[in-house]
Parts: C-alpha cells; sequence; structure tokens
C-alpha cells in the first residue's frame, strides 16, 4: 500500500496542486489522506477542499476545521472571530459542515502493529498540540498512550520530520500550504507499506509565491498584512531553538 500524505493546507490551492502534480510524477499512491487544516488563513478554503474530494482524498479533522465548524464556541470578541467568519462565507454550509463531521483519526494496514499507521493532525491525544523533534519521553509516553499502531503520522508542526522512537516511528508530514521550517517549498509525504513496518519519503514541491501573495491581496480576507508576513516568511521564530 503507498499513501500520499498532505497536511496544514490552509486555504492555498496553488500548493496543494503542485503538490498532487509532484505526486503524479512521483507514480500516485493507493490513496490519499489530508491530515487536517485545510481552510484557515488562506485565500482559497472552498477549492481546497474540492480539490481534496477531487483527487477522493480520505481527511481526518485539524484544529483549525474544528474552529470552522464550530460556530457556537467562537464570539466577536475572539481574536479569530473575523477570519473565522469570512471563512465559513467563503466555504458555504455544506462544507462548513463537511468539516465538522470529518474524523479525528484514520487506520490503514492490517496484521501486526509494525505494519499498522495512524493518521491524526497534531497527536493522538489532542489536535492542537504540537509534537516537535525534540519532544520529551514524558511528552510521547501521555500522547501515545494506548496507541496500537507502531507508526503514526501527523501534522500541526509545519517541518518535516521522521524520528524513531522506542518501538514506534514518528512521521510529521508538514506543510502542503504554509512550510515554517525555513523552507519556502511546500512539503508532503509518501508512504509504502514494507514487510515489517512503512517506508517513509518526504517530498518539497515549489509553487508561485508571488501569485499566492496576489491572492491573498485580492481575496478579503482578515489581517492580510499578517498572512503575508508568515508565508513570506516560512519560518516558525523558536525554529533554532528546537531543531538543530
Amino acid at each position: 500500500m503507498r499513501i500520499a500524505l498532505f497536511s496544514d493546507v490552509h486555504g492555498n490551492l496553488r500548493s496543494l496542486d503542485a503538490c498532487l502534480k509532484d505526486l503524479r510524477e512521483q507514480g500516485g499512491a493507493d490513496l490519499i489522506v489530508g491530515a487536517g487544516d485545510y481552510c484557515l488563513d488562506g485565500p482559497r478554503p472552498r477549492e481546497v477542499l474540492e480539490r481534496l474530494v477531487e483527487a477522493g482524498a480520505q481527511c481526518v479533522r485539524g484544529n483549525t476545521d474544528r474552529y470552522i465548524a464550530d460556530t457556537q464556541t467562537f464570539g466577536p470578541d475572539d481574536e479569530d472571530y473575523a477570519e473565522l467568519t469570512w471563512t465559513r462565507e467563503a466555504l458555504g454550509a455544506e462544507w462548513v459542515a463537511w468539516l465538522g463531521a470529518l474524523p479525528v483519526a484514520l487506520r490503514f494496514g492490517e496484521g501486526e502493529p509494525a505494519g499498522r499507521l495512524l493518521v491524526v493532525h497534531a497527536n493522538p491525544k489532542a489536535d492542537d498540540e504540537h509534537v516537535w523533534p525534540d519532544a520529551t519521553d514524558a511528552q510521547l509516553e501521555r500522547v501515545l498512550e494506548g496507541v496500537v499502531e507502531r507508526t503514526i503520522a501527523f501534522g500541526h508542526l509545519h517541518l518535516p520530520y521522521v524520528r524513531f522512537w522506542r518501538d514506534r516511528l514518528l512521521v510529521n508530514v508538514a506543510s502542503a500550504g504554509l512550510p515554517k521550517d525555513g523552507d519556502a517549498r511546500a512539503g508532503y509525504a509518501i508512504l509504502t507499506q514494507r514487510p515489517g513496518g512503512w517506508e517513509v519519503k518526504h517530498r518539497r514541491v515549489d509553487f508561485d509565491v508571488a501569485k499566492v501573495v496576489a491572492e491573498i491581496e485580492q481575496s478579503g480576507m482578515p489581517d492580510r498584512k499578517r498572512h503575508l508576513k508568515v508565508l513570506l516568511r516560512h519560518r516558525y521564530k523558536e525554529i533554532g531553538e528546537r531543531v538543530p
């Protein structure tokens, strides 16, 4: 089984399309899986969902997808209220409901635990808690407690890595729309099931950043200056403290 994993597209259709094109050039995949955060913070949220459905993707819900779908929790005094409102209007009620109905996890593979794959957004216990490459044993013991699968793939943290921890393979598939590891290219991962486990290949793909900038400027989405800064910086401020 060969699975292509996309996460954290954040309304960036151009980068998603570039990744899908690269996947076709790599020979495609048996399954396309989305690991959450498809819409918020980008200029073309509805088209991203349409493209994923068109591609036959199976998707899990990310934290920002939950925020969009949860229309009762966030009020006018919340920091992200204006952007959530804009994104909901851009999506329409049916797509908002679609996001809300997504599962929080998907499982693939059969047989022994080493052959099983768990896909979540941030970690198996929460959709909004980062698992950095240098995560402590205590954090990993907590978020992996009770998890049968030996390979866990996720996003939320917008940088790619593979970490072997005890008998687990942890795979961050990075961001297919808003990279933050100092590399301006979009990222996704291809996981191939082999005897005894899963093989991981990270892909980095160029996309037309200037055109995405223009789309943000013309979109009418709130707080455009901040979004442009994040897109063009493509780097976490604290990354130097966490990743050598």
